[in-house]
């Protein structure tokens, strides 16, 4: 896989304001400074079947937020959606219809697409997670080098060059990652492949495989 587009790593989700985005860009990381505008206008607009909440934060029907976590806008949060106790959600946020928000996870310029699940103790930060992806418990999506340069993607052997300071990972629709995995900047897990606890991930994991070390990958039977 010379490339990663949107069309490989995601299925439409029928809900035309993040289908309408999200295949707006040809690849992944060309999104993620676009997404704060994109919600501010959300926001701004309004949309049918959506409430404010509060100044920048818009809801759809069926939301369920605990007491204790934080929203802070502009953020769009779907229908049927689930914010559980202890949830920071930093702005720049979509969370599309189903997903869930757990307890002590944060969130910041990234979206979730729909029926994400994102539930115990997570960071997600400048990432786009897609349908049905889960982060198992104490999973991170680090997004930010310890040089402090721009992110490169590695990609079978290739280096692409994003110029993006800031950017976590890129799940695939159903990716699944286990429980205390970290993901470094700029790591692509692609469709249907599910990493296994504990993982350190860096570049391009292929669809439809298990990641059961950094460097350990077998295709799914």
């Amino acid at each position: 896989m010379s490339n990663i587009t949107n069309n490989d790593l995601f299925d439409k989700t029928g809900i035309d304001y993040i289908d309408n985005f999200v295949f707006s860009q040809k690849n992944p990381w060309d999104l993620l400074p676009l997404i704060g505008n994109y919600t501010k206008k959300l926001v701004e607009s309004g949309m049918d079947g959506f409430t404010l909440l509060e100044e920048g934060i818009l809801i759809g029907k069926n939301v369920t937020i605990a007491k204790t976590a934080t929203i802070i806008g502009p953020c769009v949060i779907g229908h049927n959606v689930e914010i559980r106790p202890g949830a920071y959600i930093r702005g720049n946020v979509i969370v599309g219809d189903e997903s869930v928000v757990g307890n002590s996870s944060e969130l910041k310029n990234a979206i979730l697409m729909k029926h994400t699940q994102v539930p115990h103790y997570n960071y997600v930060g400048d990432s786009i997670l897609g349908s049905y992806a889960h982060m198992g418990a104490g999973s991170i999506l680090s997004n930010l080098r310890s040089d402090n340069k721009a992110v490169i993607i590695h990609n079978e052997g290739e280096e692409i060059t994003t110029g993006i300071r800031k950017i976590g990972a890129i799940l695939g629709d159903h990716a699944d990652i286990g429980c205390g995995a970290v993901l470094n900047p700029g790591t692509i897990i692609c469709k249907n492949t599910q990493v296994y606890p504990l993982t350190m991930c860096r570049g391009v994991y292929r669809a439809n495989s298990i990641v059961k070390s950094t460097k350990e990958i077998v295709d799914k039977k």
